[in-house]
């Protein structure tokens, strides 16, 4: 198929082709997550499940500081491929790809050293704490492969190749999966191995994943740009976006105004810039997307990091119980994750072409995708609940774990359709650039979460931490809906 198909083929077609890959990919992501804790509940204890879970409400944040600032970094790399400008569109991977490593770097060392003091603050049960301890030392050793892993698949996806990562992502989930078994039930390394295991598969991936991305990027030739040769105009936003930026035929540093409208940075002869290792222009306008993408996709899991504390005051058991579900509840948003982060890759990439038109069209499909997933999980979860949470609790399970993890995945399940319908808008509107109320909205997702877990939860029960789950979701779906529907974002363009 060809790399512009999703400026071409129709909306739903092209949506599908583009997030079936993705969500594939991300299942198998999230499996070796669960292995990780199903192995471990099982092989070593509940103590130690508690321990993986414990640990998790930190890992996932950074997993999603790397995804969402992969996603925001993506939309400027879609730009310019929509538009065909490649020079640019390499000099944007290469600012990304240094920055990303560097804040990788930096962040596994801090995790590192405050780990423990972490864990502490939210009130991990003492039984679990030295567990928890050891398998962090050890993620966030990994922490590099890992940032780089999540950022170079978020490239192939801005350049409309998202089955490549799906191959490494199912690479990395079989040997995860493998050294799991390996290390835990054979070697009993407990939680260590546990850690390991993952460490090495993601480190293996984004080594493999590197080397393809950079032999690919290799193929788009700066003496393909066609259009530049023959004079024309590309600039950011597609060919004529706003008329000529050669200036006859001199360097333009800074932005093209045209009809009272800014259409970008530092441009060369026939709108196109030259390739550079790193540009700090390009970093300042992945900023203004990366970090408010960071802030969305880290919404959830800063409030499970936040709301963790109020799990941990119920024990080591009712934290085993509520581990299990959100190792389930992971897996069952993924086709709306992959559709989030589907609709910015082709909302930016019809941008760059000049083809507002389709992003309308594309997120309407996007709505009919998420009412078909939500409706399929909500009636996958009621006939198999009991199973999917004894997979992690095991036989010898107290009842505590097995009450807790039923009763949070149960109500949980009526309610993806509104996740799924928020992430499909929020994606529209980080394609094409509106992050103001984007960030917003899921700010407010956040609050709420956190505000009614930490008020409720101790004074009427713990379900009142899965019960500020959708109330969040909603208020988010509402607050972006309704930017979408004034219109406001088309000016964004």
């Amino acid at each position: 198929m060809k790399s512009d198909y999703l400026t071409s083929k129709p909306a739903f077609y092209a949506l599908f082709v583009f997030s079936l890959p993705i969500i594939i990919g991300n299942l198998f992501q999230q499996l070796y997550t669960m292995v990780d804790s199903a192995v471990v509940g099982r092989f070593v204890g509940e103590q130690a499940l508690a321990a993986v879970g414990a640990s998790y409400s930190l890992t996932v944040v950074f997993i999603c500081v790397a995804i969402g600032g992969g996603v925001g970094s993506s939309v400027i790399v879609s730009k310019y491929f929509g538009a065909r400008n490649f020079s640019a569109m390499k000099t944007a991977v290469s600012t990304a790809f240094l920055t990303f490593l560097g804040i990788s770097v930096f962040l596994g060392a801090v995790g590192i050293v405050i780990n423990r003091p972490l864990l502490v603050l939210l009130k991990t049960p003492s039984d679990a704490l030295d567990m928890a301890l050891v398998y962090l030392r050890i993620y966030f050793l990994g922490l590099p492969f890992l940032f780089m892993y999540n950022v170079i698949s978020s490239m192939f996806n801005a350049i409309g190749n998202s089955r490549i990562p799906l191959v490494f992502l199912i690479f990395s989930s079989v040997l995860n999966v493998a050294l799991d078994f390996l290390f835990v039930a054979v070697f009993k390394t407990g939680v260590a191995g546990a850690a390991w295991a993952t460490l090495i598969a993601q480190g293996l991936s984004c080594v493999l994943s590197f080397a393809v991305f950079m032999r690919t990027l290799g193929k788009f030739k700066d003496s393909e740009d066609e259009d530049a040769a023959a004079g024309k105009d590309v600039g950011f936003f597609g060919e004529n976006s706003c008329g000529s930026a050669r200036f006859g035929g001199t360097d333009f540093a800074g932005g093209v105004s045209c009809g009272g409208k800014f259409c970008g940075g530092s441009l060369t002869r026939g709108g196109y810039r030259k390739f550079r290792f790193f540009d700090g222009r390009e970093l300042s306008s992945m900023a203004k997307i990366a970090i408010p993408s960071i802030l969305q996709q880290s919404t959830v899991s800063i409030g499970m990091m936040l709301v963790q504390s109020v799990v941990n005051s119920f024990g080591s058991e009712a934290l085993a119980g509520y581990s299990a579900f959100s190792r389930i509840a992971s897996i069952a948003i993924v086709p709306m994750a992959a559709l989030n982060n589907s609709m910015s890759s082709y909302t930016a990439q019809n941008i760059g072409a000049g083809k507002p038109e389709r992003v309308v069209k594309g997120y309407r499909a996007a709505n009919l995708m998420v009412a078909f997933f939500a409706v399929t999980l909500c009636l996958c979860i009621e006939i198999f609940y009991r199973p999917l949470i004894s997979l992690f609790i095991g036989d010898g399970g107290s009842e505590t774990a097995l009450c807790t993890g039923q009763a949070a995945l149960r109500f949980e399940g009526f309610f993806y359709c509104w996740i799924g319908f928020k992430m499909a808008c929020d994606g529209l509107l980080r394609g094409a650039g509106d992050m103001k109320v984007f960030t917003l909205a899921n700010l407010i997702n956040l609050s709420i979460r956190v505000v009614v877990s930490v008020v409720c939860a101790p004074r009427f029960g713990i379900e009142w931490v899965w019960y500020s789950v959708p109330m969040g979701w909603f208020m988010n779906f509402v607050i972006s809906f309704a930017e979408y529907r004034t219109g406001k974002w088309k000016k964004r363009l």
